[in-house]
């Protein structure tokens, strides 16, 4: 038989979703892939019941409803500060992966480069494989993930092709600073970058942070191509809508690479979510009061036990530093924090370029009860992880 493809070749399962897998083997409390344990709005589940009657339950338009988009290029307009055309600047995507996936491939050529903040979401890796491009890491240095202006520019200096910039950002929770995106942005027109953005966090910004989206940023719509999905913000992470916001012309391709990707995201449940994406501000600062009760309830529970760890200024993710414990490999950690413990993690390494093993990644993006349950469980880890 010929030799199976060698682009894949280095691929592993995703660390994260083995990590839930790991969890369900154990009866864990899972608090590795970031997904919450509570039901999405009530108005956008009753109007799901009325269209499994109604309809529609055939395809849309390929690259997103009519109503879908317009309902979306309003709620976004109002946000980014610029009218969005809903028929020239949105494509609609299976979620924010095959956006970024559509943005890569939109924008890349084979050998093209592409700059990676260090952490990293584990699927830039692999879009950068799949595009057939070469990703170039730049280090976010803690304990705040700022990046050096002077490594970055070095990173420019290599004539990449584009920036993928999540923000706020999976797994460590930074919140780049309009100051930092301003320092981004300059490079990106200085050297000719496109800007991949995964924005997916974007209404869970902590006080005093606010989210900037560098598309809005002088000269910077023309060549960001701004992804993000609904799966966080309104807690309807199985429905996979996720969407691409870019000039006409960026817009005009990634449409045809979506249409031969996936052909089009689900017609009903782009339906049903269009409630949601006419709520009012009201709506989206519960969702902060809500996940910033649940940001304080869990780290003052880690403080107590007294694990040192990350403080998220967004997103739902801590970092704990499992250095005490003396383990080679955070990935048998996590295994036996799962077995022993009965809480779920994913190991540190699958976020960083460079060698990481003293960090695993907690979510709190569960009702309190359950992130109680986790806190309860996790004051036992000096007692059952110690080698």
């Amino acid at each position: 038989m010929q030799k199976l493809s060698e682009r894949t070749a280095g691929f592993t399962d995703s660390v994260i979703r083995r990590m839930t897998r790991v969890s369900l083997q154990y009866n864990a409390v899972n608090l590795s892939q970031g997904f919450p344990d509570f039901d999405p709005p009530k108005e956008i589940l009753d109007r799901l019941a009325e269209i499994a009657a109604s309809g529609p339950h055939q395809y849309s338009i390929t690259w997103g409803a009519q109503n879908f988009r317009e309902a979306l290029a309003e709620k976004q307009s109002r946000l980014m500060g610029k009218t969005v055309d809903p028929n020239g600047e949105i494509v609609v995507t299976c979620g924010s992966t095959e956006a970024m996936m559509a943005a890569m491939m939109t924008v890349t050529n084979p050998g093209d480069k592409v700059v990676v903040f260090s952490p990293f979401y584990e699927n830039y890796g692999a879009d950068a494989i799949l595009s057939g491009a070469q990703p170039i890491y730049v280090p976010l240095n803690p304990p705040k993930f700022n990046f050096n202006a002077d490594e970055l520019e070095a990173a420019f200096k290599l004539h990449p092709k584009a920036l993928i910039l999540c923000n706020p950002s999976n797994p460590c929770g930074k919140v780049f600073s309009r100051e930092e995106l301003e320092v981004i942005a300059d490079l990106a027109k200085k050297y000719d970058v496109y800007i991949i953005t995964d924005e997916v966090y974007e209404h869970i910004v902590y006080a005093p942070h606010k989210h900037t989206y560098i598309a809005a940023l002088p000269g910077m719509f023309e060549r960001t191509l701004s992804c993000s999905s609904l799966s966080k913000t309104y807690s309807i992470t199985g429905w996979r809508l996720g969407y691409i916001i870019a000039p006409p012309e960026v817009i005009e391709r990634a449409k045809k690479v979506h249409d031969f990707l996936t052909v089009g995201a689900a017609a009903p449940l782009q339906e049903a979510a269009i409630v949601g994406l006419k709520f009012g501000d009201d709506y989206y600062a519960d969702l902060l009061r809500k996940y910033t009760e649940k940001r304080e309830l869990f780290l003052k529970g880690l403080s107590q036990i007294g694990i040192p760890y990350t403080e998220p200024e967004g997103a739902y993710y801590v970092l704990l530093d499992i250095s005490e414990f003396g383990y080679e490999s955070d990935l048998a950690f996590c295994e036996k924090l799962a077995q022993e413990v009965g809480v779920g993690a994913v190991p540190g390494s699958s976020f960083f370029k460079h060698d990481v093993r003293h960090l695993i990644r907690l979510h709190f993006a569960k009702r309190n009860e359950t992130l109680n349950e986790a806190l309860n469980r996790l004051e036992y880890m000096r007692k059952k992880m110690k080698i």
